[in-house]
């Protein structure tokens, strides 16, 4: 892992917090002017098996209205993410780099618009192909760009396919990979955004123990609920 200092890119840094409408101006004149509104909240589809999906990924023309990258850059890192549909579905990718005290890249979706109620369920399923490591699911019940998030990480297999799943009741609120008490609990009744990362960083200064620095590969088929 390298420790030399690079250049950071100021112009992702601003585009991406543009994205997320975390600019009080720029978001306030957007909201004046009806420009860059998140689009609606997902509706569950249910399938023939009896799944109710979310996110069908296969069958999404613009992943970019709803999802967008959220990297170390926000903290002066230089990894680099983005999220493209594929036959496969969506596809998480780039390169994550530990250059500048970083060490994470992530996408994440735009605030919905209403809030979506998983009450009625247990939990969310993921189904993926990875690359062997370590990955994070979030999900927040606050707007703020910086709110509580609630946690859980998941282990992929190089090239294949399988099914994550996520019990709310599992979930661990954090605060930039710092955990809180048990006692803060995700309200499932207003869940407001949902977001996929890789970091070098588990939970508590541990380190993801399958963590490498480089290219990475995550395919997203599907986000349904159980």
């Amino acid at each position: 892992m390298s420790n030399q200092r690079q250049n950071w890119d100021l112009g992702r840094f601003v585009q991406t917090l543009d994205y997320f409408e975390a600019i009080p101006v720029v978001s306030w004149v957007q909201k004046m002017f009806q420009l860059n509104m998140p689009p609606p909240s997902p509706c569950a589809e249910v399938q023939a098996n009896g799944d109710k999906v979310l996110f069908n990924f296969p069958l999404i023309t613009d992943i970019s209205q709803t999802w967008g990258a959220v990297d170390d850059v926000v903290m002066g890192g230089v990894s680099d993410s983005k999220i493209v549909r594929s036959p496969e579905g969506a596809w998480f990718t780039g390169n994550v780099s530990t250059a500048n005290s970083g060490g994470f890249v992530s996408v994440r979706t735009r605030n919905f618009e209403p809030a979506l109620d998983l009450s009625t369920s247990q939990g969310i399923k993921l189904k993926v192909k990875g690359d062997g490591q370590r990955y994070k699911f979030f999900m927040r019940s606050d707007v703020g760009w910086d709110s509580v998030a609630f946690a859980y990480s998941f282990d992929t297999v190089e090239n294949k396919w399988i099914t994550v799943q996520v019990p709310f009741s599992e979930m661990r609120g954090v605060v930039r990979a710092r955990t809180l008490p048990a006692d803060v609990k995700l309200n499932t009744k207003q869940i407001r955004s949902m977001q996929l990362m890789l970091s070098k960083f588990e939970y508590d200064k541990a380190l993801n123990p399958s963590f490498k620095p480089g290219k990475f590969s995550l395919y997203v088929e599907s986000i349904s609920l159980f």
